[in-house]
């Protein structure tokens, strides 16, 4: 059952705030969703339980969180964490869309998954943890991996009775990625360009799968990956064996197929949610794409079974 102080803290958006696993007062870790959009700006500082870490996974929106000499800026497709003694000062912009996760964890839980690798630790998060007071924050960009485990973290590819383990695992799988220095590496010049080149088709896909509704344009994704759009497109064929539009209709009618099986949207609504206004040309994408038309796709128990094998293959 969700804590009181946090339905409190962020009673300004309503059920834009969900937890999806854990009790902070009880276990020492609190994982919760936030999806919504606001039009005055909002105290995200409320919500910090005092002697705490807060991991925080921003795929839309734009946050701060200040420790009174410095500032953390959380811009999409961040991720960062930030050490709370009861000083920290946060805030969400008005009139954005805002989808982010956090874990809060308590110092107990955080001291005890990292007893002995202290000396390993990202100097912010080994100072806060010697010192045992003071605050700090930092914050990078968001990864490939993590853009997946986002995903996964709402909608989590195990039967509900093995949520608990599962999520336990992806918290730790999180702290060693955020948590700690990674340690520098003598990297070649032709190994520098193969790892651009993927990380720039990887920015791409998580573009494309953060704006289904209105994607950006060639031109627009090449500016954000830093690369002509001629070179973007030729790039993405090679790595992925898919046309940029290719992969977006993919993706849209995956999108499709799980509101579809989600039980809330009709088919027309499923449409509209990934960016077709033409029922007509969303059912013959689906169909290309699912292998039935979308009105069947709910009954047709093989294409399901598929399905969601095949999903559960992308975010373990």
């Amino acid at each position: 059952m969700a804590a009181t102080y946090e339905k409190a803290a962020w009673a300004q958006v309503k059920e834009g705030w969900r937890q999806l696993y854990g009790s902070f007062s009880r276990e020492g870790i609190s994982v919760e969703n936030h999806e919504f959009r606001t039009t005055a700006a909002l105290d995200w500082g409320r919500s910090f339980h005092g002697d705490s870490v807060e991991v925080c996974l921003n795929l839309r929106g734009n946050g701060t969180v200040r420790d009174g000499r410095t500032e953390a800026r959380y811009q999409p497709h961040t991720v960062g964490f930030y050490c709370n003694a009861g000083d920290l000062q946060a805030r969400r912009n008005p009139g954005e869309t805002h989808s982010f996760i956090t874990i809060e964890l308590s110092r107990p839980y955080v001291a005890t998954q990292v007893q002995s690798l202290e000396n390993a630790l990202h100097p912010a998060m080994r100072r806060w943890l010697g010192e045992k007071s003071g605050s700090a924050a930092s914050v990078g960009a968001m990864s490939p991996g993590q853009e997946v485990t986002f995903q996964a973290l709402r909608q989590p590819p195990v039967p509900s009775a093995a949520q608990k383990l599962w999520y336990q695992a992806k918290t730790l799988e999180l702290l060693s990625t955020v948590l700690f220095q990674p340690a520098p590496a003598e990297e070649f010049f032709c190994q520098r360009q193969k790892r651009v080149a993927r990380e720039r088709v990887e920015r791409t896909t998580s573009i494309l799968r953060s704006h289904l509704c209105e994607p950006p344009d060639i031109d627009s994704l090449g500016a954000q990956v830093g690369c002509s759009p001629f070179y973007l497109s030729r790039l993405f064929s090679r790595e992925t064996g898919m046309t940029i539009p290719q992969y977006l209709r993919q993706i849209r009618m995956e999108r499709a197929a799980e509101l579809l099986l989600g039980g809330r949207h009709n088919v027309t609504e499923a449409a509209v949610e990934v960016g077709y206004s033409s029922l007509s040309h969303f059912s013959k994408a689906f169909c290309t794409t699912i292998g039935c038309c979308p009105t069947l796709f709910p009954s047709a128990k093989a294409l399901v079974e598929k399905f969601n094998a095949d999903r559960r293959a992308r975010t373990v």
